[in-house]
């Protein structure tokens, strides 16, 4: 049973949760400062129900148009659909049931999350095929995942959100975006040979490693930019402050480990460091929230 378990986990990389959900739950946070950043445990368990169903059937989803690419490339060939671990039907079974359980759980949250949740599992899907046409593979990454502390923060307020509040999901919207942007152009930089030869587009393919690398680091620049500006919305201070300062820290870390070393420490660079970046951000939020801080520079 466990090492069925993690089989299913390694396919839909479980792990992978981390980046998206710790903004998710800031965003849940922020939306619910009236009660010390607790929206309650039934609003609670269904957000990290949507979330761990959305990214499930997108990873799934993914794993499914992409399994004849993924038996070609030397990095990917072991993965669980080429070679058998798991047969196609249990993915699309998978998939369905994780697609039908975000609906479930937007549905018992409130009308506004229900609505739009067909609209979120088009959009995070739909990523997985964008390699196949665009360049700007990555911007639709960033627009699925940032659709999580949007869908959070909504599922929290309901229709009932302020002017300033829709500006604030805006930017942070924004900000995961840009953060999407970024690294998964250094991601992609893996398989710039394998996508060139293939036909697969992606901003590394079309403008080249070098070029790539410094719209990643332009894309995180913006990100760093509106991160900041997303504090100063919010009325945060010393820890988010702080909390910004690891942030931009760890990305300028993550450009020098892309820019100077090799491949192999591209994961790296791009679990650990972006793992501290939303672990961080969650963190920062949480303390300035729960303890009433307010952001003023002096």
């Amino acid at each position: 049973m466990p090492s069925t378990l993690n089989k299913w986990l390694s396919f839909v990389r479980f792990s992978h949760t981390l980046f998206a959900l710790p903004f998710a739950l800031a965003a849940m946070a922020i939306a619910a400062r009236e009660h010390h950043g607790w929206p309650g445990w039934r609003v609670f368990g269904l957000v990290l129900a949507a979330m761990v169903c959305a990214r499930t059937c997108a990873m799934a989803f993914n794993r499914i148009v992409d399994r004849k690419l993924d038996a070609l490339n030397p990095r990917t060939a072991g993965r669980h659909l080429p070679t058998g671990q798991i047969s196609l039907f249990s993915a699309v079974a998978l998939c369905a049931l994780t697609g039908a359980g975000l609906v479930a759980a937007s549905f018992f949250l409130n009308p506004i999350c229900f609505y739009l949740s067909p609209v979120a599992l088009v959009a995070i899907c739909f990523y997985s095929l964008t390699k196949r046409f665009t360049d700007y593979t990555h911007f639709f990454l960033g627009l699925a995942l940032a659709l999580a502390p949007v869908g959070a923060w909504l599922a929290v307020k309901g229709t009932h959100v302020s002017a300033l509040e829709i500006v604030q999901m805006a930017v942070l919207a924004g900000v995961v975006v840009l953060w999407l942007v970024g690294f998964d152009i250094i991601y992609a930089l893996q398989d710039y040979d394998f996508d060139r030869k293939h036909g697969l587009h992606s901003l590394v393919v079309a403008w080249g490693p070098k070029n790539a690398l410094q719209a990643a680091f332009l894309a995180h620049l913006l990100m760093c930019g509106l991160l900041l500006g997303f504090g100063l919305l919010c009325g945060f201070r010393i820890a988010y402050l702080v909390g910004w300062m690891i942030i931009v820290g760890c990305l300028v870390l993550e450009h020098w480990i892309a820019r100077r070393r090799s491949l192999n420490w591209i994961n790296i660079a791009f679990f650990r460091l972006n793992a501290v970046v939303s672990a961080v951000f969650l963190f920062v939020t949480l303390a300035e929230v729960v303890f009433g801080g307010g952001f003023r520079l002096r």
